[in-house]
């Protein structure tokens, strides 16, 4: 019985990590009305770390060597601080929700050119197929959108935090795969919060307005996201190749566009539900030998 569960459970696991992961470009659409991004994000990753120290004190798992908490640290500020200050800021730089998320949609192109090289993963020539048809689909999803408010900020954050959560899905899967999650986890929100508390301290008010709206969406990217999704992403790291777990991030702007559409009114058409069927295409072609 437990093993049906335990089956059933990591079947579900990429589905749930995508929802939830989609979740969060729409929490901080809704967060950015009442705080600057760098300020929001030091607050949330200090109630993170919090969370996190109840849950190491609790479990009392295996403490990483120095290394191992100067390698999390690293992954961190990657997966957490560059990749999350570069999404709020083009999402303050009024970059639609749905367009914003077309980073991750990006990620696994470059994920499995990277991870061919530094991992020695074999892409097969399926699997490339797969990649570049999910491609295709972000590109229809996110055709003809408008590329409102300032732009060039805007777009220069999202190439850096494209980046940022490549390198350090790479740089997780390799150097932090061995240590627990749970002290590693708080190693890296450590790690971030200071990250984002200098931030916030040397180039934002730190103005709060500590509305409903503020306070609901910061607990769920704070306990759902932050705990939830990044906990799942790292168990799916360490079950699966980089390339399909990183294939999976191409549902991302699928999800988030309906849910922006949803919530924001933000455009969703023909053309885009055909991109969303070419991108859930793409994940089954990449992760056919994965399952």
């Amino acid at each position: 019985m437990t093993g049906d569960f335990e089956k059933m459970a990591a079947r579900a696991a990429p589905a749930i990590f995508v929802v939830l992961w989609s979740t969060g470009f729409i929490g901080t659409k809704y967060v950015l009305n009442s705080a600057e991004p760098l300020t929001y994000l030091a607050i949330r990753m200090a109630l993170v770390v919090g969370l996190m120290a109840i849950i190491v004190a609790v479990a009392r798992p295996r403490w990483p060597d120095r290394i191992g908490i100067a390698h999390s640290a690293v992954a961190g500020i990657l997966v957490h601080g560059i990749y999350l200050g570069g999404t709020a800021i083009a999402i303050a730089h009024s970059i639609p929700a749905g367009l914003s998320a077309l980073i991750p949609g990006l990620q696994p192109i470059l994920t499995s050119t990277l991870a061919s090289r530094w991992l020695g993963e074999r892409v097969t020539p399926l699997q490339w197929g797969g990649l570049l048809l999910g491609l295709a689909g972000v590109a229809l999803i996110l055709h003809d959108r408008p590329m409102s408010g300032e732009a060039g900020w805007g777009w220069l954050a999202s190439a850096v935090s494209l980046v940022s959560i490549t390198l350090g899905t790479l740089y997780q899967r390799r150097y932090c795969s061995a240590i627990d999650w749970r002290s590693g986890n708080l190693v890296q929100y450590v790690a971030v919060t200071i990250f984002f508390g200098l931030g916030a301290w040397l180039f934002e008010t730190n103005e709060v307005h500590w509305t409903t709206e503020f306070i609901l969406a910061l607990a769920w990217l704070t306990v759902v996201l932050s705990i939830g999704s990044i906990g799942l992403l790292y168990w799916l790291i360490r079950r699966s190749a980089a390339t399909s777990v990183a294939s999976l991030f191409y549902l991302v702007p699928a999800v988030t566009s309906l849910m922006a559409y949803l919530l924001f009114g933000e455009r969703l058409d023909a053309v885009s539900v055909a991109g969303m069927a070419a991108c859930a295409a793409a994940v089954l072609v990449v992760n056919r030998r994965s399952v």
